[in-house]
């Protein structure tokens, strides 16, 4: 077995140093798109020759431990989505299907109440669908109708769906990382939501209210005619996405619906026509998906050469201080660091609840932390850190779709950093407080 070491976390550090550290040079030179200038899939590279270097074994080992996480089935499954997601926001537009869902959008809610709007709805959605992916491939083409009707910035209605859909990720029952953090702690999903909603609510109203305010001076100019039936994709897409129905059927059958209406309506409009915007949407997700790909590679690397198990290590060993006295709040602490680094890591929060779910489980009995509280804050303190991590697969699909650099989005995704503030301040208080014995909880994991 390899042994955990820090080294084999250089090559993201120096991924990050060139995607970032670029990006902030050629910013303070008043370079425009600085952050575009070296594109993060071409910034991962040296950092992927730097891991293949770092490990041990023969050459054909290293690259096969790469292809194995470049070939990951959640990376694949991402892959598909973006794809997917591509094609029918390029199909929906190309039909009007843009314009028509502003314009109804605009005319039937009030100006002061646009940016609130677009973070509920975002939110039901994500509720829905359980996944913030598809929730923002479904909306933030939207988002960017919305920011060109009105005065409002494109930034700040981006900011709003991401927001939106990592609240709703983070609380839907049928989200992969509400089932991975309930699983791996041992607690009923339920309960785990309810605490979690209790956490999260606060921050949802505070981001609410600043959206408000940030609406209230918006001049929005009278709304254009629409026609209801351009609307019918999205509409259809929320439909199967509260009814549960699969992310990449529910993409599929929108654009085949989008397409249809553009055939309808648009004598202009044909098959081969319809074609090319599949494609051109397939190409407007070339950089995410490149990057996601070279991504589940590294991560691959990194934790086939320690990088990972020393991250829990270190965290581990730092939970144990004062070990005569274990504390819930250092045990809290530990195990939202835990998950948190990891996510920085993996830029998945998913596997990154995966990869931390036992050392939580360990922190948790040691320092006497509810399972309901250890499981709502594995996957609280993922969203938080997928939520901003501009290297991670939401705000990478939301920058591509609305032509902004990742990193100018990390700043004003408020949800994500109120619902940080509100979890550390949850540890510090130990509310909102358990009925239960503790006892209760952190029996052996339940099963499927």
């Amino acid at each position: 077995m390899t042994k955990p070491t820090p080294l084999a976390l250089a090559p993201l550090a120096l991924f990050l140093l060139f995607f970032v550290g670029s990006g902030l040079w050629y910013q303070a030179q008043d370079v425009e798109y600085a952050f575009y200038q070296i594109s993060a899939p071409v910034a991962i590279l040296p950092a992927i020759v730097l891991a293949v270097l770092l490990a041990r074994g023969p050459l054909n080992e290293r690259i096969q431990t790469f292809i194995r996480g470049v070939g990951d089935d959640t990376i694949i499954t991402m892959i598909l989505i973006y794809l997917l997601a591509g094609a029918f926001a390029s199909v929906a537009k190309a039909v009007g299907g843009v314009d028509a869902t502003v314009n109804f959008g605009l005319s039937v809610i009030p100006p002061e109440l646009v940016l609130p709007g677009l973070f509920v709805i975002t939110a039901f959605v994500a509720t829905s669908m359980g996944t913030s992916m598809g929730t923002i491939a479904a909306i933030a083409p939207i988002a960017v109708g919305v920011a060109e009707a009105t005065d409002l910035s494109l930034l700040m209605t981006t900011a709003t769906v991401v927001g939106g859909a990592m609240f709703g990720d983070n609380l839907s029952i049928i989200s992969d990382t509400t089932i991975a953090a309930t699983r791996t702690q041992g607690c009923a999903m339920r309960d785990k939501f309810r605490l979690n909603f209790r956490i999260a609510l606060p921050a949802a109203l505070l981001t609410l209210v600043w959206l408000w305010w940030q609406s209230g001076a918006a001049q929005i100019e009278a709304p254009g005619e629409y026609e209801l039936l351009r609307v019918l994709p999205y509409l259809v897409v929320l439909v199967l996405a509260v009814l549960g129905v699969n992310v990449m059927l529910v993409l599929f059958v929108g654009i085949l619906l989008a397409g249809g209406i553009g055939l309808a309506l648009e004598p202009q409009y044909s098959v081969a026509q319809w074609s090319k915007d599949i494609y051109a949407g397939y190409g407007s997700m070339q950089e995410i998906l490149i990057l996601s790909l070279l991504i589940g590679g590294l991560g691959a690397m990194m934790k086939s050469q320690g990088g990972l198990a020393w991250v829990s290590g270190a965290i581990d060993r730092i939970s144990r201080l004062g070990k005569g006295e274990p504390g819930r709040r250092s045990g809290e602490f530990s195990i939202a660091a835990a998950v948190a680094v990891t996510n920085v890591c993996t830029a998945n929060n998913t596997v990154a609840i995966l990869l931390a779910g036992s050392l939580a489980r360990d922190i948790a009995q040691r320092h006497a932390v509810d399972a309901r509280r250890s499981a709502s804050l594995i996957d609280i303190f993922s969203c938080v850190v997928q939520g901003v991590l501009p290297y991670g697969a939401q705000l990478l699909l939301a920058a591509s779709i609305a032509k902004l650099s990742p990193l100018q989005l990390v700043g004003s995704i408020h949800y994500c950093w109120l619902l940080a503030l509100c979890a550390v301040l949850s540890i510090l208080t130990g509310l909102p407080k358990l009925r239960q014995p503790v006892a209760a909880m952190n029996e052996a994991p339940s099963q499927a």
